[in-house]
Formats: C-alpha cells, structure tokens, sequence
C-alpha cells in the first residue's frame, strides 16, 4: 500500500490577538487568506502548499481534549522552519518581521548547524512573531554534505 502524507501543512497556532497577528504578518509581507479568516482566526498563505491558521486561544482550545494551550511567551511547543530560495530572500523576510514588531532571536551558542553554516550548505534567522511563537527561515544550498 502507498500512501502520500506531508504534500501540504496546514499548521494550527494560539494567538492572542487576531487583528494585532493580522497587523503584523500583513506587513512582514505574508498574503492573508481572507475566506478562511474571520473574527477568530487569520489565515496566512505562505504558499499553495502551507497554510499556517492563526487561531484565537479561546478559539484554539476547542479543539483540545484536555490539554491546555502553551503560553508561547514563555513556553517553547514547536520550532516553525520555512524555507527560503536565497539568503537575500531570508534576509528581507526576517529584516521585515522584525520591523513589524517581531524580535530576532540570535543563533544558540554553540550552533548546533555551524558546521553546515561554514561549509556554506545552509544560512538561517530566526525571529518570534509577537505572540511567542519561533520562526526560522533557512536557505540550503542543495548540496548533501559527505558522510
């Protein structure tokens, strides 16, 4: 039997407040998906094949079963990784993330990627969006490292 999982990723995250999360992706240059957005949610369209819903955290809880929602502020539940087609492409993204309120979290020390990083295999930054959540954005060479 063949299966194919994973050809789109529709990722579900808690905000805290849906216009201010609309404010802010609208001016880091993310396209808005307005028939899936409304009071409750924002919907944001990194491409045809990611979707990320951004989901009030009253609205988000719904969907729980007996599990609380993170406070993304102060608790890590997920590092969020989209892919860049340059560096340059990397660097406006985040350079306009963080000029729309977002906060640029410098690399960890020691850099578990620097290896790739200094071969020139990978260039990432990373950026929490207003709510807490963590973004990176990475641009990979294509080239597979030996070994």
């Amino acid at each position: 039997m063949s299966m194919t999982i994973g050809a789109s990723v529709y990722l579900n995250l808690p905000i805290s407040d849906v216009a201010a999360a609309r404010a802010f992706w609208t001016a880091a240059g993310v396209r808005i998906s307005e028939p899936y957005s409304n009071e409750s949610a924002v919907a944001l369209s990194f491409s045809d094949h990611v979707m990320v819903m951004l989901l009030r955290r009253d609205f988000y809880s719904e969907f729980l079963t007996g599990r609380a929602v993170a406070d993304t502020k102060t608790t890590s539940s997920c590092l969020i990784c989209l892919d860049a087609g340059s560096k340059e492409d990397v660097d406006a993204f985040v350079d306009a993330a963080v000029a729309a309120g977002g906060s640029e979290v410098p690399p960890p020390d020691p850099n578990p990627a620097q290896a790739a990083i200094d071969e020139g295999l990978m260039y990432g930054r990373t950026f929490f969006d207003p709510d807490g959540h963590s973004w990176e954005i990475l641009w990979m060479s294509g080239q597979m490292p030996e070994g």
